[in-house]
């Protein structure tokens, strides 16, 4: 059964990055994001509905020159490892 679920981000910080990159990088998470949860789910609290004050995408290594797109999915990726702790 197909669950419709909205996920909205109030702020994410990034430091470091152009503001130009900041459309690539948000359709890219998002896309990634809708492709996690849409093959892996999520946890039985969060399909019943759920409210998060803060998610802790964590830390994680970042290539020299890497592409918005690029950097969008690991964040999405890390994202989502929050939402299922």
């Amino acid at each position: 059964m197909r669950q419709d679920i909205e996920i909205y981000i109030e702020e994410l910080k990034l430091h470091g990055f152009s503001h130009v990159d900041r459309y690539r990088f948000g359709q890219a998470l998002q896309l990634e994001l809708t492709r996690l949860i849409s093959e892996q789910g999520l946890s039985q609290s969060l399909s019943r509905g759920g409210d998060f004050a803060r998610v802790d995408g964590g830390t994680f290594n970042i290539a020299p020159n890497s592409k918005a797109e690029v950097i969008g999915n690991q964040v999405a990726q890390s994202v989502y490892k929050g939402f299922i702790k």
